[in-house]
């Protein structure tokens, strides 16, 4: 049995922990504390048998030494022009990552980062820090128009497909999606939901891409009124009949928001 399990780190990461409970090993998928991964292995007696890097940010990649340091010969794969240096085993798009009994497709995704990678496939995708729930990353590198791109690559997985993003970001982001629909219902509802497992300390994450397809505004970019709250400052110089100039206006909102 495969089971995807979230460690918690720093404070709102999570490295997802791939494991397969019959051989007693597991994958980690951006480890950016070594010592949860460690402390989590140990406690389910599990041995680490590869990495998946998403881009080179620090709490992404900081435990990989330590890891690999541990586990000898582990494969660290990650996009294959990265300033991070741990790779192993450089991946760009449209190769192929078998992890168990899945096998991923590697997505280009730049925007948050130029380096930024997804590994998806229909089931489940782990979207690192470029797909949120209800959110997207911040342009540190990337345009916007890049970044909208790499969100309709997204786009196109099935409605079914669990998404795995690293951050528990969700009731920031749901506050900020209400702020540009406040009368969408199916968001207005999920984000109650969303609240009352919060205060439970429960984890928000995986969201199925068809969820966010209903309450991510990025995502909804494509969708004309979708501009209709922001601020008419941000409007100057958008065109707001082209999709990616709606998205960099909401992104631009949501980075002072």
């Amino acid at each position: 049995m495969v089971q995807v399990k979230a460690i918690k780190a720093f404070s709102d990461n999570y490295i997802w922990c791939i494991s397969n409970e019959a051989e007693q090993t597991a994958w980690v998928v951006d480890p950016g504390q070594a010592e949860p991964v460690l402390h989590y292995l140990s406690e389910h007696n599990l041995t680490l048998s590869g990495i998946l890097i998403t881009h080179h940010h620090y709490d992404h990649t900081d435990g990989v030494a330590a890891l690999v340091k541990e586990f000898r010969d582990i494969p660290v794969y990650g996009p294959r022009h990265s300033p991070f240096k741990g790779i192993t085993h450089g991946v760009s798009e449209a190769d192929k990552v078998t992890v168990y009994d899945y096998t991923f497709t590697v997505l280009a995704t730049p925007g948050h980062t130029l380096d930024h990678v997804c590994y998806i496939n229909d089931e489940l995708s782990f979207t690192g820090d470029t797909l949120f729930s209800a959110g997207c990353g911040r342009l540190f590198e990337g345009s916007a128009e890049q970044m909208w791109h790499s969100l309709c690559k997204l786009r196109a997985l099935p409605d079914e497909c669990k998404i795995y993003c690293t951050h528990e970001y969700t009731q920031a982001n749901l506050a900020f999606a209400k702020a540009v629909e406040p009368n969408n219902e199916y968001l207005l509802s999920y984000s109650d939901n969303v609240d009352t497992l919060r205060a439970k300390d429960e984890i928000s994450l995986p969201t199925q891409l068809g969820v966010e397809k209903q309450i991510n505004p990025f995502l909804r970019s494509n969708i004309a009124t979708i501009t209709d709250e922001l601020p008419d400052e941000l409007k100057i110089n958008l065109d707001l009949n082209e999709p990616w100039q709606r998205f960099a206006g909401l992104r631009a909102w949501k980075d002072n928001f």
